[in-house]
């Protein structure tokens, strides 16, 4: 992928080096923003039954106790001077390049195919573990768009794991994840995330997996629609970008993934859609380019 000539996103916050971790949640003495940890434990369990993240529940009560605003006032102005400074490493440098190559694609081709004006997402650069709208970001959650602060989260360390566990390989395979996380985003200024989150807050943990399912399933799609219209305008494509994309989808799907650690697939338990069900929905938005062609919701089967 020739990814050098795209433009830099400036709605990147470099965070790495910042430290975190340290307590449970990613923050010291075990609570997330002045939470107890009894508190934590039972937001969890409600996140269990009823499907949503717990991360989101864990944000709100942080706001609720304003727990999150005074971290940020009693924050180094020396750090957040170096947050707002363009990365400079390779893997900072791709990530932003990729961000302002979304920004480009859907701020005009969200409101051409939906009518929607596109308002861009930031995205945070951390390494280990920070802090997040929607509660603690930690490595081993991976990338992930949260809503309540409109930012994607990326441990670029999972660039690297990418290639060591899951053996996928690629800037292109890389900028995949990067446009999904982007796809949530989207989804996010269509309206479809609270509506699907309402949705799941009234149905069971089968129901709200489902569910789930779709909406990773959509930004899959758009994922593809942006590569397909990137690609169109910067013809930045090259030979066996979108097998890396594939491979990517494939090598992260339900099936693959729980086969790997049991030995066995449970569909019901399913929160982002089987390998089959990725590829071929990041090559429906690739092929049409039509955000409409994502619409996941109304389709009769999987």
């Amino acid at each position: 992928m020739r990814w050098e000539d795209f433009r830099s996103s400036e709605n990147v916050e470099d965070r790495r080096g910042d430290g975190g971790g340290g307590g449970g949640f990613g923050f010291p003495g075990g609570g997330a923003g002045g939470l107890g940890i009894g508190t934590i434990v039972i937001l969890c369990i409600i996140g269990w039954v009823t499907g949503i993240n717990p991360a989101i529940l864990i944000g709100g009560a942080e706001q609720m106790t304003g727990g999150g605003r005074q971290r940020e006032e009693q924050a180094d102005p020396g750090t957040q001077q170096r947050r707002r400074t363009p990365p400079t490493d390779q893997s900072g440098q791709f990530a932003a390049k990729i961000l302002g190559n979304t920004e480009d694609v859907w701020s005009t081709v969200l409101p051409n195919q939906t009518g929607k004006q596109y308002t861009p997402t930031a995205m945070v650069l951390y390494t280990g573990g920070t802090r997040s709208g929607c509660g603690s970001a930690q490595a081993a959650m991976g990338p992930f768009y949260c809503p309540l602060d409109k930012k994607v989260y990326l441990d670029t360390g999972f660039f690297k794991e990418m290639s060591q566990r899951f053996n996928v390989k690629g800037d292109f395979a890389y900028a995949y994840v990067i446009a999904h996380e982007v796809g949530h985003h989207v989804q996010d200024v269509l309206g479809i995330l609270g509506k699907v989150q309402s949705r799941q807050q009234a149905s069971g943990k089968v129901e709200s997996n489902r569910l789930s399912v779709r909406v990773e399933l959509m930004a899959d799609c758009l994922a593809g629609v942006w590569a397909k219209n990137s690609n169109d305008r910067w013809n930045a494509l090259e030979q066996g970008d979108i097998e890396e994309a594939l491979q990517a989808a494939s090598a992260i799907g339900d099936d693959k993934l729980q086969k790997q650690s049991q030995g066995y697939a449970v569909p019901d338990s399913f929160t982002h859609g089987s390998s089959e069900q990725r590829m071929r929905w990041f090559m429906n938005g690739y092929k049409s380019g039509q955000t409409k062609s994502c619409d996941t919701f109304r389709t009769a089967g999987n």
